[in-house]
Order: structure tokens, then sequence, then C-alpha cells
């Protein structure tokens, strides 16, 4: 066994949406030190996008896009397919938060939120069918990684309902996008991140080690280990893994100790 090539993303193309920064960040550089050949980025800011293009030079791409409408996913899917013939790896991570007291909630805040973490994924992944299926053979699936985060499988202190709504819809949508689509040797997974350092995780960013208290690794998660989750499921190692969440948190969903009512 090879463990080297086990891992490897070499000569594959990818995509990472909300790949400017955060997490998504954390994965192109995984998948840049995996071998890919090349990785597209995209994110509504054009700034961040071109400047984490450039920092990372020739191999990464920047498509700056919002992705919050169909007629723009299908615009990204169209760019895409003018510049190569196969896609190997689409990472949906583009995100959005909103908090807000619930008597206050408005509709705007629930439109952008499920645009981007749950439309948007579906559309892109249906706009990119084609060049995905181009890319996939049964030796030599495609890969759709869909983020999404803790919070969809359990709550945090904040009054997110929109977040919170669109990341538990995330994980079963995909299961019912990878029932479909492994037909087509596109084999769909996710991972659900905790605690990591991003603009949109305000308080592991600004306050990382009084998080890092209640995560039983004792510690906030490093751009190690997210790049670490994707290449696993995006290579020959996570080949036979299909419909199914890694949960990438320090043990806060499966391994943290509750408290106790003595009867």
């Amino acid at each position: 066994m090879d463990i080297g090539k086990l891992f490897s993303l070499e000569g594959k193309v990818a995509l990472v949406t909300g790949g400017s920064r955060g997490i998504g960040k954390m994965i192109v550089e995984g998948f840049l030190d995996a071998g890919c050949e090349r990785v597209y980025i995209t994110a509504r800011k054009a700034e961040q996008v071109e400047a984490t293009a450039a920092e990372f030079g020739d191999r990464v791409i920047g498509i700056p896009m919002d992705l919050s409408t169909v007629e723009n996913c299908r615009a990204l899917a169209e760019e895409i397919g003018k510049r190569e013939d196969r896609l190997d790896i689409l990472v949906n991570n583009a995100g959005a938060a909103w908090g807000v007291p619930f008597d206050e909630f408005p509709e705007s805040g629930w439109d952008k939120v499920m645009d981007i973490n749950v439309k948007a994924p579906f559309f892109l992944a249906q706009a990119l069918h084609g060049l995905m299926k181009a890319a996939g053979t049964q030796d030599r699936p495609a890969k759709i990684i869909n983020i999404g985060s803790i919070d969809g499988m359990r709550l945090n202190p904040w009054e997110t309902y929109s977040y919170h709504a669109s990341k538990s819809a995330i994980l079963y949508l995909t299961k019912r996008m990878a029932a479909t689509l492994v037909r087509d040797h596109i084999i769909v997974t996710a991972i659900a991140p905790g605690a990591f350092e991003s603009d949109m995780n305000k308080a592991a960013r600004d306050h990382g080690d009084e998080v890092a208290k209640g995560i039983p690794a004792k510690r906030i998660g490093e751009p190690e280990d997210m790049a670490a989750a994707a290449i696993y499921l995006a290579s020959r190692a996570g080949d036979y893994v299909i419909g199914e969440t890694i949960t990438v948190d320090g043990g806060l969903v499966h391994a943290a100790l509750g408290t106790s009512i003595d009867a």
C-alpha cells in the first residue's frame, strides 16, 4: 500500500467556494500541498479573491462571484467550463450567518443565509454536474464536499435561527445528493467543523483560549485539522465514504460530558 498515493490529489482540479479566507482558505492550502494541479476559488468580495489567488500563485485561479442566486451559480459553472473539460473536486464552503432575537428576526436574515448555505451548494453542483461526470470514473470518482457545521447537530448559545436550520439542512441534503450522484461516479460527503479561527466564528478568532476550555481536546481547530479532513475525503483514501458527515470539532459534539441531576 502506497500511503502517499492514497492521500494524493496529484493532477486534480478543484473548486472551493468561499476559498479566499477562513476554512475555505485552509482547504485550498491543503489541496495545493496534496498535489492539486489547479484550485479555483470564488467569493463575493473580488479584492479578497484576488489577494488570496496572488498569495498562492499560478495554481490558484480566482473568480469572484456572489452565489446567492441560481443565475450566478450557473455563471460560475460556465466560466469553469470555459477553462476546464472536467472538475474533480467541488467544496461548497461559502457561507453566511445571522443572529437576531426571535421577535426581531427579519425575512432578509432568513433568505440570505438559506440562499448561500443551502440553495447555492445544490444549484452549483447541478450546474457543474456535466464537468464532474466528465471527471468521475468508478476507479477515480469525482468528489463534492459540503461544509456544514456542528451547529447543524447541536445548539449554540446565540439566536442564529436560519444558520442552525441551514446547517442541519446541508447535512441531510448531502445524503440525498450522495444517493443520486453516486450513479455518476460522484461521491458526496460533508464536514461539520467546530471552533476554527475565522471571520464568521469571531468567538474562536478573538477568544480562542476561552472557547478551548469547553472543548474536550482543550484547543480550537488548526488549519491542518481542516485540511486533513478535506484531503481525506477528496483523495483515494475517502472513496468508500459516501453520504457521511465527518465532525471536526475536538470532540465537542460526540465526546463532551453533559451535566447530570441526581434523582
